[in-house]
């Protein structure tokens, strides 16, 4: 077996072994919710894994580690702070409800161990990046500029909306400012460049088939787990949220949004 496999199943046996330590966890806690937390994390423990068993750290994986590590931290971070003191997230509600009876047994394989085997795959341009010996060029330049306008984005975004649900006088209203004024998934679309940005190391790698990692997780940002879940009974719930719609994209930041900002801010002067 090639150096490379053996990392790359190593990160996954850390991986599966983290899933199944959280799960355990939830089950005293009596809500899955806090795999949200240990998503980044899973990146992290691989990311590490590819680092020691390939014995690469140049100046260069050097600097993709720090970036995995910021990225994966604050975003971990993030949301246990957001989530602590609150009941089980309603998307995991309705898992439950639907995977019921001996949904306890079930959730280590459907909630935990489904998304470390995900990370996995979504972790190979780290591992075709840390093996890499290629210097910091143009391509890299590209991939940390794309990261840095991602991880802001994100941050961003997390902080303004953290900041509006924390004011109880928001309560059912639609956050339509800030990042939130053109895009109604801004933190999503941060987390979209991030991957992108990751590729772009394992592109300079020469493994371009990586592509197939942050396609997948555009895929799960918009049609499983991100837009599309988040949205998909919103308007039911905030009667604003269907006139938020018309104005504003889903995920990409849009000059339908800008157009509407600059209406709103001349209907004010």
């Amino acid at each position: 077996m090639s150096a490379i496999w053996q990392a790359s199943f190593y990160a996954l046996a850390v991986m599966l072994v983290m899933a199944f330590l959280t799960w355990l966890y939830s089950l005293y806690r009596k809500d899955v919710s806090i795999v949200d937390s240990l998503w980044s994390l899973m990146f992290l423990a691989a990311a590490i894994t590819y680092a020691i068993s390939l014995n690469n750290l140049t100046e260069r994986n050097m600097l993709l580690l720090v970036m995995v590590t910021l990225w994966a931290l604050r975003l971990s971070i993030f949301l246990t702070v957001r989530n602590s003191g609150k009941e089980e997230d309603r998307r995991y509600q309705e898992i439950r409800a639907n995977n019921q009876p001996y949904f306890n047994i079930k959730s280590l394989y459907i909630i935990f161990g489904l998304q470390a085997v995900l990370a996995w795959i979504v972790s190979m341009p780290l591992l075709f990046a840390f093996s890499s010996d290629a210097a910091t060029g143009v391509i890299e330049l590209v991939a940390i500029a794309l990261w840095l306008t991602g991880f802001l984005f994100e941050s961003v975004a997390d902080q303004q909306l953290y900041r509006f649900k924390a004011d109880s006088a928001n309560k059912g209203k639609v956050l339509n400012s800030g990042l939130w004024a053109y895009s109604r998934h801004p933190n999503y679309f941060g987390e979209f460049l991030i991957w992108w940005g990751y590729f772009l190391f394992a592109l300079s790698s020469g493994a371009w088939w990586t592509v197939l990692s942050p396609i997948l997780m555009t895929f799960l940002l918009l049609k499983v787990s991100g837009v599309s879940l988040m949205e998909k009974d919103i308007t039911d719930r905030r009667d604003d949220y269907r006139q938020y719609i018309e104005t504003t994209n889903a995920f990409f930041p849009g000059k339908s949004a800008l157009k509407n900002e600059l209406l709103h801010r001349g209907q004010k002067s």
